[in-house]
């Protein structure tokens, strides 16, 4: 039982750390592509609505998937 618990401890201790680089790589994921989107504006490709939300949808998925996984196994 002990083991167990200390399995436990172990595991959840890496969720903080975990969450805070899945936030930092959206970060990173998010000026990348703001970058992108605007080297489209200015060129005056017509796709640059499509690139922003795109890019901006990987970055919402990474917020909610690091919260959801968060409050999930805390």
């Amino acid at each position: 039982m002990a083991g167990i618990n200390e399995a436990t401890k172990m595991v959840t201790s890496y969720f903080d750390p975990g969450t805070k680089l899945i936030y930092a790589i959206g970060a990173v994921v998010g000026l990348i592509g703001g970058i992108k989107v605007y080297n489209k504006f200015s060129s005056g490709d017509p796709d640059t609505s499509k690139t922003a939300a795109s890019w901006f949808g990987a970055c919402i998925f990474l917020i909610v998937v690091a919260t959801i996984l968060r409050s999930f196994f805390l």
